[in-house]
């Protein structure tokens, strides 16, 4: 499987979504939660140029947020980017 980051806040309802989504196509993800992680919350920043959480990651290549995992879900392009290569 491919290494799969996300970036979330405890309280945020579609980082539960995405996060729900991973789970239930059964692969592992790393979690960073940045409430109270100013660096983790810097790097996020850094990485995605976006402030908003969840911000999704997958072989280091940028996903975008939940809406944008979901719009790969709904075209059928997620299995295959989460396949090993």
């Amino acid at each position: 499987m491919k290494k799969i980051e996300i970036y979330t806040k405890d309280y945020c309802t579609f980082c539960h979504r995405a996060k729900h989504l991973l789970i239930d196509k059964g692969v592992a993800f790393v979690e960073y939660e940045i409430s109270e992680d100013s660096a983790k919350a810097v790097q996020m920043q850094q990485r995605a140029r976006r402030r908003t959480v969840p911000q999704i990651f997958i072989d280091d290549q940028h996903i975008g947020g939940c809406d944008d995992l979901y719009a790969l879900e709904n075209s059928g392009k997620l299995d295959p980017i989460l396949l090993d290569s």
